[in-house]
This record gives structure tokens, sequence and C-alpha cells, in this order.
């Protein structure tokens, strides 16, 4: 702004014109609240306010209105053009700059000087930051369900979580991975991720393949779910390995058991071949409930103690 102090017995005020305030800022912050970027995709365009302008008696204007946009733990943030990684959101809380507001501009007392004691300009301000971004889901979670459409991974994370993905008697695939908080002592819990069914060449990008495999990355340890009531269970665990093993090699090193679901279909006996794996091998049944206080064990004691969620987090 450009003002000048006008005031009974001050001769020679001087300028007194104020800054402008900033614009707001558009800020990203991972939150535990929310699970999806569904109503993010559905506005796809964020604009933060603009800065006020200054006033008399060197009073700046005030800033533009930040723009917090809440997203899920886990979300990539990448430059649309240039496909480059910005911020990988994987704490609570943890916040990231999408766009920076301008600059407010220079009122006409900053122009004062020795030679010019009532300057008449003013300074514009900058154009805030205009980007393009897109955002990417990875769940974070302690525990992912990996298996073949039907395994009873759905069923499963229902029994043990209050997470309620859709079940019927009838063959088809959750759509979404869904995410469940399991009690294993007061206070004290763990997350579980249902990871849509896998089919074969799913690393090739087959059915949704890419779109659920990268959820696998984020999960500490995996509980390979089978249905036990197929001919033959464990060339099932190898068409599963060898799909991960093609996304990404790290993903079999992770901590892992097997689960023999539908357990109540039929008596079986254990294949010899699971021996060799070394892993801890739990028989279940989604429907009667058997086995699954085992597996809530088991999978406690891949993630450790230090991994057990406390109360507040």
């Amino acid at each position: 702004m450009i003002s000048f102090r006008r005031e009974k017995f001050v001769p020679l005020g001087g300028p007194s014109g104020g800054n402008g305030g900033r614009g707001g800022h558009i800020i990203l912050k991972a939150t535990t609240e929310i699970h999806t970027l569904y109503d993010i995709g559905n506005k796809r365009i964020f604009r933060a306010d603009a800065g006020g302008p200054g006033a008399p008696s060197l009073c700046t204007g005030r800033s533009g209105q930040d723009v917090v946009i809440n997203v899920p733990v886990g979300t990539l943030v990448k430059d649309l053009v240039t496909g480059d990684l910005l911020a990988d959101l994987k704490d609570p809380d943890q916040t990231y700059m999408a766009a920076e507001g301008g600059k407010g501009g220079l009122g006409n007392a900053a122009f004062k000087s020795s030679t010019n004691r009532a300057p008449r300009k003013c300074g514009p301000g900058t154009p805030g930051q205009s980007r393009k971004l897109m955002l990417e889901l990875k769940l974070v979670a302690d525990c992912g369900l990996v298996g073949f459409p039907n395994a009873g991974k759905s069923s499963i994370i229902r029994k043990l979580s209050s997470a309620t993905p859709k079940v019927a008697d009838y063959p088809f695939t959750t759509l979404k991975p869904v995410l469940g908080l399991v009690s294993v002592a007061p206070g004290k819990s763990f997350v579980l991720v249902d990871i849509p069914g896998l089919i074969e060449g799913a690393a090739e990008g087959k059915g949704l393949g890419h779109q659920f495999l990268r959820h696998v990355e984020r999960s500490f340890c995996l509980a390979y779910v089978l249905d036990s009531s197929e001919k033959d269970p464990y060339g099932q665990y190898q068409i599963l390995r060898k799909e991960m093993e093609k996304f990404h090699p790290l993903l079999l090193t992770k901590p892992k058991l097997i689960v023999l679901n539908k357990a109540d279909l039929g008596d079986f006996k254990l294949d010899k071949r699971w021996k060799k794996e070394g892993c801890q091998i739990v028989k279940t049944s989604a429907i009667t409930g058997a086995g699954l206080p085992d597996l809530k064990g088991e999978i406690r004691a891949l993630i450790g103690e230090k991994g057990i969620r406390q109360e507040g987090w």
C-alpha cells in the first residue's frame, strides 16, 4: 500500500504503507483417520486464499488461509509431469508443502531512503506456486494377507477385527485393500490388511496385479492364505511367491507364515514339501473360527513386541 502518516504535531510523518500478506499454502497431512484417496479424487483442483493488501500505519496485510488436505498414512506424492517422488507420507501427522503461497508485495515504507524520503511506489507480490501432483497410496500395515481369490482372506479379517469387507458364498474377489485393527491385549493391537486376490501373471499387470502388489511392500510380514480344499495348496503358494519375486525380489525376504484355510471342508494331510519352507503353518477355518486364535498369536510373534501398537497410536 502507498500511504503517508498524517497526524497533528507530527511534521514530515513519512511513508506508512504496509506490506501485503503472503498467499496461503497447500499442505498435505498424513492421518490415520482416513484410509482411501477417494474423496480427494473427486476434487481435482485445490486453491488457497490470496493474501490481504497492506494497510496504513505500517500494518501488514493478513496472510491467506492455508489449505490442509488430509491423506491416508502411506501416501506417495509424485510430480505428475516428471514422475519424480517428492514425498513419502508414511508417518501419522507427517506433512508436505504441496504448493507454497506467494510473498506479499512491499508497501511504500519499504522504499524509503536517505535520498527518497517520500516514495510513491509499492512492489507487487509474487504469484503462488502452481503444481500438478499425483497421489498414490501404499497402505502401511503390520501384516498382509496374501492369496488367490476366494481363499478366505476377507472372512479371516472379519473374524479377527472389526473390518467388514464383503463376503459371500459365491466366487468373487475383493477390489480394494481393507485394513483391520486386531486387538491382542488391553491397549495393544496390530494392523492387518486384506490384499485383494492375486492371479498368475499379476506381476505383468494381469488382472489388477500392480494395484494389489504395491500394498504388499508396506507390510512388515506376510500371511499366505491358501485354500486347503484345493488339490495342491503348496503349488498355489509357489505361484504366489513367484509373482511377488517378479514384482520385487525383496518381498521374499519378509517374515512369513502359512495359513491353510477352509480346514472344515475335509481332513487332509500336511504336504511333506512344507517342511523345507521353515516357517510356521497354521490350519484355520474362517467359518467356524477354528485356529484363528492361534493365527493371531503367530502373527503377533512375527511382528514382535516392539511392533505391537500401543494405545493412542
